[in-house]
């Protein structure tokens, strides 16, 4: 799988998936277009994959991934933001334009 995560990102779903699940849980994200970032995400801990996802091991989490999500996350950085706006996960997308700029 071609994306990143940063640390800030690992520490945060791997905080969840200890307050929400088990040892065989995984932290489920659906991701898709939309959004100032270019994806949204909805997120769940899940004690296992949902049909059709795949078992994603990345610094030490587990990420269960529809194959939506593999797609939309090429190339991506996920990190996660503690602001007064945001908190949360957020997707850094090379190849999507940002709020504002229209590309044509």
């Amino acid at each position: 799988m071609n994306f990143t995560m940063t640390r800030s990102a690992t520490r945060f779903i791997r905080m969840m998936i200890m307050a929400d699940g088990g040892p065989t849980a995984g932290f489920r994200m659906h991701v898709t277009p939309g959004g100032c970032s270019g994806l949204n995400a909805e997120i769940a801990v899940l004690k296992e994959p949902q049909p059709g996802d795949a078992v994603v091991e990345k610094d030490g989490v587990k990420l269960f991934l529809p194959a939506e999500s593999r797609l939309l996350l090429d190339g991506v950085t996920i990190d996660f933001t503690d602001t007064a706006a945001k908190t949360g996960l957020v997707f850094q997308d090379p190849k999507a334009t940002s709020c504002g700029s229209h590309a044509h």
